[in-house]
This record gives C-alpha cells, sequence and structure tokens, in this order.
C-alpha cells in the first residue's frame, strides 16, 4: 500500500482551488488554479489498499485505484499512468467529467473525507502527456477486418481505439463537423479544454483510426451501404433525444433546448463564430433542470454576461451530508456547489413551470412557476405560491429519454426496449446480424465512465465476432448498473 499511516496523518481532502471568480468569468478557460503535486502525493498516501476495495465496485471501468495511488506516492508516475491506462483509455476526460462513484464508494470515506482519486487520476494523466508517456500504440497485425463505429462520443472513441489496436480497420462516423460527440459540444470549455480531445484524436490517428465528419448515417450513407463496407457496425451515437416542456408559451422566442445553447458558445471557442446566435448577454436567463447540464448552461450564461441567472428544480433541495437511504458505498444524491454555482445565480428548489408569459413581439419575457410538494400522486401545486419571475432566455436541461429513432434505428429495424432505448445481448450485439451498440444508445442516459466501459466492453464484442476470440478485456455487461 501506500503509506500505512497516511489515512491517520492527513485526515482531510486537499484539491485544487478554483481561480477567482472574477477572474474566470473573463475567460472560458479551465477553473482550476495550478496544483502542487506535493499534494497529490499527500492526498494519494491516504488511500488505505483495502482488502476489499470498494472504490473498484463504485467505478464502472474497475480502475486499479489502490495501484496507481500507491505508484503515485512512490513518484513512479511512469507506472502509474501504464496502470491507469489498463482499464481507461481517456482518463483526462473522466478526470475532468466524471462526478467520482468511486469516491463514494472509498472505504475511508466511511468516517473520513474519501481520497480524492478524481485528482490524482487526473494529476496521472496530465503528467504523461508533459511526458511524453503517451504514445501511438498501433497494432502489431491487421486482420483486414472494417469496423464502422457510429458516434463520436466517449463510448465510440473507446471501442474505436480498442478495436484499432487489436488490429481492425476502424472508421469512426460522426454526423458533426468535428470528433467528440458531447464531449466536443456539449461540454464548455470551462469544464474541459478542447485541446485535451484534440491532443488524444491525434494518438488514435496516428494508430490507425480513420475519422469521417459531416456524415450522417442513414441521411448520407444509407445503413444498407455502411454495412456493404464494413464487417461489424458498432452503434455508439448516444441519447441525444432531449426531455422537452410541453406547457404553454413552449413556442416563444428565446425558450431553448440545453443543446441548442451550448454548442454555439463552444463553436464560438472553437473560432467558427463571432458571436453565438443564442446569447444570454445582459438577459435574465432561467435554467430549467438542476443537473450537471443546467451548471453547464449557469456557467455559459455568466461568461456571456447575464443580467441575472437562475436555475429551477422541480426536486426538493438535497440534504448536505449522505442521508440514511443512501448508505455507503452507494453514490448519495447530496447538495453540490459546482464552480457554475461558485459564480453566482440563484437556485430554487420545489418548483415547476406553469407557462412562459412573451411580449408582443413573440418573445419570452417572464416564466410563471408555482411551489411543489411531493406525494404519491406525483408533485402537487401549493396554493398560492403563484409567480412570475423575468427571463429573457429560458434553457431547458432536463436530461434525455434516448436515441433518435429516426433514419439510422428505424431503418436498421434493431430491436428496441420499452424505455426506447437499442436491445443488446451479452456482447453487446443487437438484433441484427454484425450490428452492435455501446453507451448512452443503449444504456439511456448516463455517466462518462459508463460509456468509456460499455466502449471497451463492446470492443471485445466485437473482436469476438471478427475473430472467433478475443484478448481485449470485457469489463462490464451490458445489463450492469450502479451502487443503489
Amino acid at each position: 500500500m501506500a503509506d500505512p499511516k497516511g489515512f491517520l496523518k492527513i485526515t482531510e481532502r486537499e484539491l485544487p482551488a478554483h481561480r477567482p471568480v472574477d477572474v474566470r468569468i473573463q475567460d472560458w478557460r479551465e477553473v482550476y488554479a495550478d496544483f502542487d503535486r506535493g499534494t497529490v502525493v499527500r492526498q494519494a498516501s491516504r488511500c488505505m489498499d483495502c482488502g476489499i476495495p470498494f472504490c473498484h465496485n463504485g467505478c464502472p471501468l474497475g480502475n486499479l485505484i489502490p495501484e496507481w495511488n500507491d505508484l503515485v506516492y512512490r513518484h513512479d508516475w511512469g507506472e502509474a499512468i501504464e496502470r491507469l491506462h489498463a482499464t481507461n483509455n481517456f482518463p483526462e476526460f473522466t478526470g475532468r467529467l466524471c462526478p467520482a462513484p468511486c469516491e463514494s464508494a472509498c472505504v475511508l470515506g466511511i468516517n473520513q473525507p474519501a481520497v480524492t482519486i478524481k485528482n490524482v487520476e487526473v494529476s496521472i494523466i496530465d503528467r504523461a502527456w508533459e511526458e511524453g508517456w503517451v504514445r501511438p500504440q498501433p497494432p502489431a497485425v491487421r486482420t483486414g477486418r472494417k469496423v464502422a463505429v457510429v458516434g463520436s462520443g466517449p463510448a465510440g472513441l473507446a471501442a474505436a481505439q480498442q478495436l484499432t489496436r487489436a488490429g481492425h480497420e476502424v472508421t469512426v462516423y460522426e454526423r458533426a463537423d468535428r470528433i467528440g460527440g458531447l464531449l466536443r459540444y456539449g461540454i464548455p470549455e470551462f469544464k474541459m479544454e478542447k485541446r485535451h480531445i484534440d491532443r488524444r484524436l491525434g494518438q488514435m490517428a496516428a494508430e490507425g483510426t480513420v475519422f469521417r465528419t459531416g456524415v450522417n448515417v442513414g441521411v448520407d450513407i444509407s445503413v444498407a451501404e455502411l454495412r456493404a463496407r464494413h464487417d461489424a457496425v458498432l452503434l455508439a451515437g448516444g441519447a441525444t433525444a432531449w426531455r422537452d416542456l410541453p406547457v404553454p408559451g413552449r413556442e416563444l422566442d428565446g425558450v431553448h433546448q440545453a443543446m441548442e445553447y451550448l454548442p454555439q458558445a463552444n463553436r464560438v471557442q472553437q473560432g467558427d463564430i463571432e458571436v453565438p446566435a443564442i446569447n444570454a448577454e445582459g438577459k435574465h436567463v432561467i435554467v430549467i433542470g438542476g443537473g450537471d447540464t443546467g451548471a453547464d448552461c449557469v456557467g455559459t450564461a455568466h461568461r456571456q454576461g447575464a443580467a441575472s441567472v437562475t436555475q429551477l428544480e422541480i426536486m426538493p433541495k438535497p440534504p448536505a451530508e449522505r442521508p440514511a437511504h443512501q448508505p455507503w458505498p452507494t453514490m448519495p444524491m447530496v447538495y453540490k456547489v459546482t464552480s457554475a454555482h461558485e459564480e453566482g445565480g440563484k437556485r430554487l428548489y420545489s418548483v415547476n413551470t406553469l407557462e412562459f408569459l412573451g411580449d408582443d413581439q413573440g418573445r419570452v419575457r417572464a416564466l410563471k412557476l408555482v411551489d411543489v410538494t411531493r406525494t404519491d400522486k406525483g408533485f402537487e401545486p401549493v396554493p398560492g405560491t403563484e409567480r412570475e419571475i423575468p427571463a429573457g432566455l429560458v434553457t431547458l436541461a432536463m436530461g434525455f429519454v434516448g436515441p433518435q429513432k429516426a433514419g439510422m434505428i428505424e431503418d436498421l429495424g434493431v430491436e428496441l426496449d420499452g424505455r426506447g432505448n437499442v436491445v443488446r445481448d451479452r456482447d453487446y450485439a443487437t438484433t441484427v446480424e454484425g450490428v452492435f451498440c455501446a453507451g448512452d444508445m443503449g444504456r439511456g442516459q448516463s455517466l462518462i465512465v459508463w460509456a468509456i466501459a460499455e466502449g471497451r466492453a463492446a470492443a471485445a464484442g466485437v473482436d469476438r465476432y471478427l475473430s472467433g476470440s478475443t484478448s481485449l478485456p470485457t469489463g462490464i455487461a451490458p445489463t450492469e448498473r450502479p451502487l443503489v
């Protein structure tokens, strides 16, 4: 283990500070200040190398957390990245974006603050890139088999890298103009700068993965043609059908889905446009939805110069500490203050939107809401609490209901489950011969670690289908679910 008494000597978490609010809202760089590696080593020393490391169970990737904590403590960063990459293709993504269910499952977290696993992880990969330890790993032998991966989010990219390294000819098809999926256009720059994606794509291209952007399968190329060109197809298009809010006034100008709003801000940072068509500057912004996407909208609105930002959530305010009905090692629903919330704005809980109100030009000017209580019948309005709040821009960040059906899914004819997700067997094969599925398209809306884990596991299924056997790690089954 690391330091046998580390968790007794150091009993508190130490994390990178956020840059001052008045500084960081003037730019789009990541919010974190520089962090001393000596502090990372001290935090790694707190890992107890438990007999049963529940952090493995909390992380669907099965990251070898005690091993690389010990290696960091011993200053063997080169071997640490080898152990980290053994289970995770993209730790620079998860180390910045994952909510860290591993930390919720940390045994030390029973009676102390958990080990700062996520920060140790990102410190390992950042140093590995700096030192030049992350190199292309092209296959020694090519199989001559061709695989199409449809979708370039974390599931698709993980599967593509695994299959390329297994010797197959892999082409990733992406309907957007750049590779990355929601990582590219859904995640704001202040949470993850896109240079991290580009750097990893460079490694993948050097290994032999081919990327084709601007190709919408089912539109620009038929599914029949795609299948004819490839020996196997892996669907990894994500859950992109967003949940809407069908209340009066939804059609007003200024009411937008989060995934209409956030990509434009990202395109400004990519240099595609100077000013986004959907802009919070000088407006009263309402964000409906209390999750991570909602927080992304909050932080984006702050940087665009919103007059005010209010985030609405229909659920009650979560408790500050782990509730009794969500015991260790589950991932509890607790109150969080993200970097975006540090920057300002209000959060209203237990409220429901009744109507969007417009002006005589057809633009949204206000939102009518009501307090609610949760009962066995659902959310019941509290009499006498109806009120209006000003709104010049409303973003709907209420999650996704599954994959888009029109086009590729319907043309393929794959079976869907009761929730509209693609049905898979244990090898991630769909009901159509030679067609596989990984990530949110089959699982439903989930976390980045589940997407990468599914992409890796599905790659093993595709490799077995093409080669008769596989040496790729199988990882998780599509039926596995988080600890609850």
